[in-house]
């Protein structure tokens, strides 16, 4: 099997923000691009690895929020690479929709009211679409792995399943106090929004049952097999949305 490395880059101090490289044997992807502005905590993690911009072949955003999507446009610009997204999430990646927010607890409604979530960034067309229940072979980027589409967080959320069994799944979990903060790094949690966790336990619970044993997470992490078990079992039991 080619192993892939992956590296975590934290956006944010405390891990409450990453974004990841995936350094395969034949190419270099970057999943997820930061809150606006991120592009030279992104540049410094590359230069660490002996990479620059030009190194990244693909860019994958697993959702349209702005600390996931904030710097993708100008990543593009400088790295030349196609951005790949899930066709759900489409309209908000190129402005035309806003997105709709659905919290998951009082921090989250706090949250909503400081307008992070809601800074503006730069909107772009994504140059692949994941459509419907399509997975995206990486292969061909250097990466031996899948793009599938992970519902449940927004309609549009991605994963990537390296064949490793490492998955990237964004947000469909977080981990920690205050979004992977100062205590509880290895306890799974909700993130502050959350469409539907009915569809998130179910995608989870999939991952689970295909072998993955360690997810990273947008915000915090990563997050061992039992764990995330355990949070998909919780999810389940919650009122239906």
């Amino acid at each position: 099997m080619n192993k892939v490395r992956i590296v975590r880059i934290p956006i944010l101090p405390m891990h409450m923000v990453n974004a990841h490289l995936l350094l395969g044997p034949d190419g270099c992807i970057l999943v997820d691009a930061g809150i606006p502005g991120s592009e030279k905590k992104i540049e410094r993690a590359l230069a660490k690895e002996k990479l620059t911009f030009k190194d990244i072949k693909l860019i994958i955003i697993t959702h349209a929020h702005v600390d996931h999507a904030g710097s993708a446009a100008r990543l593009r610009e400088f790295s030349g690479a196609p951005i790949l997204v899930h066709e759900g999430d489409a309209k908000h990646y190129s402005r035309e929709e806003e997105m709709t927010f659905c919290p998951t607890g009082q921090f989250a409604r706090l949250f909503f009211k400081t307008g992070f979530i809601l800074q503006p960034y730069e909107g772009f067309t994504p140059d692949l679409l994941v459509s419907g229940k399509q997975s995206i072979d990486l292969r061909r980027f250097g990466v031996p792995g899948t793009v599938t589409h992970t519902p449940g967080h927004t309609l549009g959320s991605i994963s990537v399943e390296l064949e490793s069994k490492d998955a990237m799944v964004g947000d469909l979990l977080a981990s920690g106090i205050l979004l992977g903060g100062i205590m509880r790094k290895n306890h799974a949690i909700r993130p502050p929004f959350e469409d539907d966790p009915h569809r998130v336990a179910e995608e989870l619970l999939r991952l689970i049952s295909s072998g993955h044993h360690t997810f990273y997470l947008g915000h915090g992490g990563p997050l061992g097999v039992n764990e995330v078990r355990r949070h998909a079992e919780y999810l389940k039991g919650l009122p239906a949305v």
